[in-house]
């Protein structure tokens, strides 16, 4: 039978065998090849501490109903990308044929039955490890948009994980001249220089305001993009941004915003900040949907002026994906993005 990894209960990832339902006229089947998890917003719900789990949302009201706790999200399927072959086609599909890769957002599984508008053909020369940076991608070219990163911009990147590796690289094909990325994690940092980073700042080493402001000359950086979710990042943020600058975040915050600072550089430098989320329409410009910028966001991955090759790390056997799971959530210092080989 085949197997899916699952978590039954908050904190434990486990593969469970599972059985395939028969196909519908209108389906395909898929088997994977390569899958990877999302790092981060995946992770905080599979510990079950994500804020979107305690309080209801109501799409309407655009906002969470207080002492309204969402509905229990567990046993849980666990993953987010995978690159498959099409194994099985239902007799009314005519858009795909037996033995066509494609990819989709689809959690760690070994088999997927679904819908053919669900799944998108594989460019011809990207490899398994660039679509999956599909995702982060996205919410990547989404913040560097909404910053109106142009020409010359010196831009400041919080957080290195898999969203901010492509925003350092989004930035410098937006233009920017000089890109400064912020992370306590070597591994992160290391990467970030390989794919052209002008310098990376550790926050528990440095005063990192202090050595943005006086790297560009005692002016700050005109855009800095928030992708850690810390307040402490934020609070750096603010001291690294020039006068009139821009903070833009395509973070979540899922802890209280403990020893965020709105006093002083806040208060003096008239700093705008903007919320970023690619996916959350209407998006500001006109022309422009989330579509458009997963498109993009392909485009630029498959031309390989964004970069990922060498950022899924470890690569797991799915035999053993359960424990790599299981130990990249404890230790985040070891990955950037996990991949599993099927």
């Amino acid at each position: 039978m085949p197997q899916e990894l699952i978590a039954e209960r908050p904190g434990t990832a486990e593969l469970r065998a599972y059985t395939e339902r028969e196909l519908k006229p209108e389906e395909i089947r898929l088997e994977s090849i390569f899958s990877s998890v999302k790092h981060g917003t995946e992770f905080r719900t599979f510990n079950g501490d994500s804020a979107d789990m305690s309080s209801k949302w109501d799409s309407q009201l655009r906002l969470h109903s207080r002492g309204q706790v969402a509905a229990d999200t567990f046993p849980k399927s666990l993953g987010n990308m995978c690159l498959a072959r099409v194994s099985a086609i239902g007799d009314r599909v005519d858009s795909l044929s037996l033995g066509d890769l494609v990819f989709g957002h689809f959690p760690i599984r070994q088999t997927h039955t679904t819908l053919p508008e669900k799944v998108i053909l594989k460019p011809p020369g990207i490899s398994a490890s660039g679509l999956m940076y599909w995702d982060p991608a996205d919410f990547a070219v989404g913040g560097i948009r909404d910053g109106q990163v142009r020409l010359g911009d010196r831009v400041a990147v919080f957080g290195l994980g898999a969203i901010g590796q492509m925003l350092v690289q989004a930035a410098k094909i937006s233009g920017a001249r000089w890109v400064v990325g912020v992370d306590p994690i070597e591994r992160r940092c290391r990467a970030a220089v390989r794919h052209g980073v002008d310098l990376v700042l550790d926050p528990g080493r440095v005063d990192v305001g202090v050595e943005i402001k006086t790297a560009t000359g005692d002016t700050g950086v005109d855009v800095s993009v928030e992708a850690s979710g810390s307040s402490l990042a934020f609070n750096d943020a603010l001291r690294a941004t020039k006068y009139q600058g821009t903070i833009v975040s395509t973070a979540y915050y899922n802890e209280p915003m403990e020893g965020l600072l709105l006093s002083g550089e806040w208060h003096r430098n008239r700093i705008q900040v903007i919320s970023s989320r690619a996916c959350s329409e209407p998006l500001v410009d006109w022309g422009w949907d989330f579509e458009r910028v997963q498109s993009e966001s392909l485009a630029l991955l498959t031309e390989g002026r964004l970069v990922a090759d060498d950022l899924i790390d470890p690569v797991v056997a799915f035999e053993d994906v359960a424990q790599a799971y299981s130990e990249v959530v404890a230790h985040p210092e070891r990955s950037i993005k996990l991949g599993i080989q099927h």
